[in-house]
């Protein structure tokens, strides 16, 4: 009979087996003190009003680039045929920014081009005020977030070594290691909140650029309208 036949090979020559030692983002948020807790909580606030901020702006900026393709060919024919008040009641119930500019200028027919070229320009200054409404906040997180979580690693690092100074220098490396890189957590948090928000505010910039194109198009081709001969 083989007395050793269950036994592991490390136990057979006294070698110690070492633990696995498994890493969780809660246990790293918790482990880091109330400081790495707060900052993290304050990180996570920035993220939701991030997401917010990009789903609300996202879709009221698609809703405003919709626009019926035949709209500008209704308000051709109504202003050639002299029936402005349909051509302002068309504008009325369409319900986006090419419409309530289109109608800032039909209101204004017979009136110097100069005059309603500038009343269109007032018209967009603040629609495209309306669709760039809040989207500064996720240029504000983008560059923010990474440096607040910058300043909890920072602090985390500082009372890291303040506890090896305050042992005489005897602190021991695990200990040591653990409070370095449960204060890193911060700087990841901050990063990624940084990278979410950089990448939606640059989504919503490209995406208002092309309603804004889409305006000063349609701008265009109403005011070659009224320059058209009757």
């Amino acid at each position: 009979m083989n007395l050793f036949q269950d036994l592991d090979p490390a136990t057979e020559v006294g070698v110690p087996i070492s633990e696995e030692k498994t890493l969780s983002v809660v246990d790293l948020i918790v482990s880091g003190g109330t400081g790495s807790i707060v900052i993290i909580m304050v990180l996570f606030v920035l993220l939701f009003v991030a997401m917010y901020i990009y789903f609300e702006r996202i879709f009221a900026i698609k809703a405003a680039s919709k626009i019926d393709k035949n709209f500008m060919n209704q308000i051709r024919d109504h202003v050639m045929n002299g029936k402005l008040e349909a051509a302002r009641l068309l504008c009325a119930q369409t319900d986006s920014p090419v419409a309530r500019l289109t109608e800032k200028g039909v209101a204004r027919i017979g009136k110097p081009l100069d005059d309603i070229n500038t009343a269109i320009e007032n018209a967009g200054t603040l629609e495209v005020y309306k669709l760039e409404k809040n989207v500064s906040v996720l240029a504000t997180v983008a560059g923010a977030a990474p440096m607040i979580g910058f300043l909890g690693t920072v602090i985390g690092m500082i009372l890291a070594f303040h506890e090896m100074a305050s042992s005489g220098g005897q602190a021991e490396m695990g200990s040591l290691a653990s409070g370095i890189y449960t204060a890193m957590t911060t700087t990841v948090a901050g990063l990624v909140v940084g990278i979410i928000a950089y990448i939606g505010y640059n989504h919503l910039v490209n995406r208002t650029d092309k309603v804004v194109h889409k305006m000063e198009a349609n701008a265009v081709e109403f005011l070659d309208l009224l320059n058209e001969p009757i």
